[in-house]
This record gives structure tokens, C-alpha cells and sequence, in this order.
């Protein structure tokens, strides 16, 4: 029988397209209209470079740090993703595997497990909000993320409700009953690795968000949720600080990649900024990530703790990321593909794969540890970066 383990993240990504139903492998795919971000947050990194040492390297390399309060045995954070029916336990099964490798979760409004079930295997675990519903109905979700146990906050704002894509947006039901399920049959039929991994619980995929609705009552499906979301009224800074103001520990802003914006961030008082552009699913063109971190860090980065969000697969993309100046990292789509090859295991995997190319690249570079990470190890083409915003 083949290993299951896999040496990168591209590995798991092409077990991932075999396990999964087409819809669902192109859900985690996404990206937005003609795909440029969601190109560029991985292309980009391919375009910067190291300068090595051959000598004198270091025998030791340290890679623990602190973000947002905890402490973490390296410096990747769990990005927030909406329902995860890519594996029966979904969110839980991601939150053992961060637990397990000492990182922290961030876990999302829209997750398809509860705040109380994740923080129950894992507790370094960020709640992610979006600006959705009334300022009463936000404030019994940051009240319910404090009682179960969270340990910070991340608002998201990076998104602009673009719906389409020149590849073609994948079906995703609002539900799974009958009729869907006949649908959806072909699919799954020709994923029965898949479809047994469901199979032997004896559920369905999960589609709602428990997240969304107060305890005990019934959760809304995802689109029930996503419909919330969209008919609230878009927050004002002034909002924002108001929200920022319920919520008396760490508070991520996510999704930052104007300077004048992440000025604003600091103004209102956020401990932590993402320089993000929602994994190429916002505004189309918006440059990657790791374009415009330097230009945020110069501005505001001795004044909050800064991490970026996007294109982030490898160890050395995260080494090149603390090397511009980035606190941590955020990583989304590489732990999920993971969590669908593997489940559990799979998420330890890619974040075992991450901790060994932080590892081999701090030792080219000759580094110690990640706090003696500068711009001078990293190689740049001359027009590489982004200046946004005054």
C-alpha cells in the first residue's frame, strides 16, 4: 500500500484533486473573475531569491515566537476557511493537528464545527468575524468566542463579493437532501474514498454555520449565512473601533494592503494586521501579499505585530515572508489540501513539511534563528514591490 505521507504541499494539493467530488476541489480552488491575485500570491514568490552562506552555518535554528499573545512553536498561523466538507471532522480534525504541532487556529464564522468544539482540542484558537448582521448579534458572538475559550479575535475585511470566475464557479448546494445528493451522485461516485470516509460515520457533509446562531438554536446553512453577510450594512472605520472596543484582547484586522489603511488599523487600536488580499478571492489585481509587506512594515510595523496571508507553500515562502518583515505567516489552502489527502495526519504533514523548509532554509541562510532574518538574505527583481496607498 502507498505511504500516505507526502513530502510537499503540491503533493498533497494533487491527492487532494483525486480524493475529492470536482465541486468541492474547485471550491478550494477559487479565486475570482480572471484569477490574476490568486495567480500572482504564488507566482511572486517564485520571483524572489536567497543569498546563502556555505560556511560557519549554524547547528541550531530557533523558530518559536509569540503572535497574538501565544506562544507557538513557529511562525504559522491556521488560516480561517468557511465549511470544511473536504473531511468528516473538519474543522476538529485541523485544530487536533495545530494542537499537536504547537501552532495556532485561526477558525471561521462560517466553519461547519462550533467555537466550543474546536477550542475543546485546541486552545490557541482565533475567532474570525466578518462585519455581518447588527452590532447586538456581533457582540453575542465575540461574548460566545470569550466563553468558549478563544484566545483572540480576526476580522476579516478583504472581500468584495466577486462571483465570477472565467473558469467557472463549481455548484455547491444549500444543502444536502435528497434531491442534491442524486446531483451530486456522478461526482461522488467517482470519489469513493471519499465518499466512504463520510459513509462510515454515517452523515452527511455538514453545510451550516453553528457559528452564526446562538447556542442551541438551529445554525443557518452556509448560504443562509453568506446571505447575512451581504445584506448588512458595510462598516465605517468608526465601526470597526467600535468593534475592536468590545473585545479586550488580541484583534486582528485582516486583509490590509494600502499603507493608509493599516494606518487606520493602528489608530483604532488592533494589536495584529494581515497584509492579505483573501487568497486572490477579492478584488481582482489586487497585488499579492508578499508585494506590498515591506512597504506596511516601514510604515506601522514597529507599532503592531504584522503577519501576511496568500501564496504562502513552503518553508522558505515563510522565511521570505519573516525576512520582509512579516511576524508569521497565515496558510489556508495548504492545510486544507492536507486535511482532504489525509485528514488529521495531513494537516500534521504539511505543517511537518513547513517546519523542515523553514528549518533547511534558515540553515543555508546561516541563521540561528528567525529573529536574525533581514532583507539582505532575500533576492529581488528590481520592480518586485508595491507601495500602496500615501
Amino acid at each position: 500500500m502507498a505511504s500516505k505521507w507526502f513530502e510537499t504541499v503540491a503533493v498533497a494539493q494533487r491527492r487532494a484533486e483525486k480524493r475529492l467530488p470536482k465541486s468541492v476541489y474547485g471550491a478550494l480552488i477559487a479565486g475570482s473573475e480572471k484569477g490574476l491575485s490568486s495567480r500572482d500570491n504564488l507566482e511572486s514568490f517564485d520571483q524572489l531569491g536567497f543569498a546563502p552562506h556555505i560556511a560557519g552555518l549554524s547547528s541550531e535554528r530557533q523558530m518559536a515566537t509569540t503572535i497574538m499573545g501565544q506562544s507557538v512553536s513557529m511562525p504559522v498561523i491556521i488560516s480561517p476557511t468557511g465549511v470544511q466538507a473536504v473531511y468528516p471532522e473538519g474543522e476538529v480534525a485541523v485544530g487536533r493537528a495545530a494542537a499537536n504541532r504547537g501552532v495556532a487556529m485561526g477558525l471561521s464564522s462560517f466553519a461547519s464545527r462550533s467555537i466550543e468544539d474546536v477550542c475543546a482540542v485546541n486552545n490557541q484558537v482565533f475567532f474570525q468575524m466578518y462585519w455581518s448582521g447588527d452590532r447586538d448579534t456581533m457582540v453575542q458572538r465575540l461574548e460566545r468566542a470569550k466563553a468558549a475559550g478563544a484566545k483572540g479575535i480576526i476580522l476579516t475585511l478583504d472581500w468584495s463579493f466577486s462571483n465570477g470566475r472565467d473558469w467557472g464557479s463549481p455548484w455547491i448546494p444549500e444543502k444536502i437532501n435528497f434531491t442534491n445528493a442524486v446531483k451530486l451522485a456522478p461526482e461522488a461516485i467517482a470519489r469513493p474514498r471519499w465518499l466512504w470516509s463520510f459513509a462510515k460515520t454515517g452523515h452527511l457533509p455538514d453545510l451550516t454555520t453553528p457559528n452564526m446562531a446562538p447556542v442551541g438554536t438551529k445554525p443557518p446553512t452556509f448560504f443562509g449565512a453568506y446571505y447575512e453577510w451581504m445584506q448588512s450594512v458595510l462598516p465605517s472605520w468608526p465601526d470597526v473601533a467600535w468593534l475592536r472596543a468590545q473585545w479586550d484582547g488580541s484583534f486582528m484586522v485582516k486583509g490590509v494592503s494600502r499603507i493608509d489603511d493599516a494606518k487606520r488599523v493602528v489608530d483604532l487600536g488592533a494589536t495584529t494586521l494581515s497584509v492579505s488580499n483573501h487568497g486572490g478571492n477579492n478584488l481582482d489585481g489586487t497585488p499579492a501579499p508578499i508585494r506590498s509587506l515591506p512597504a506596511i512594515v516601514d510604515a506601522v510595523g514597529d507599532q503592531i505585530e504584522v503577519v501576511l496571508d496568500g501564496g504562502v507553500r513552503r518553508g522558505s515562502d515563510v522565511v521570505k515572508a519573516l525576512a520582509l518583515g512579516a511576524r508569521a505567516v497565515m496558510i489556508g489552502r495548504a492545510y486544507l489540501w492536507g486535511l482532504a489527502a489525509n485528514g488529521q495526519a495531513g494537516v500534521e504533514n504539511v505543517l511537518d513539511v513547513l517546519r523542515g523548509g523553514i528549518d533547511s532554509t534558515l540553515l543555508g541562510l546561516g541563521k540561528s534563528s528567525i529573529s536574525e532574518l533581514s532583507r539582505d538574505d532575500v533576492v529581488a527583481p528590481a520592480d518586485f514591490f508595491r507601495k500602496l496607498g500615501p
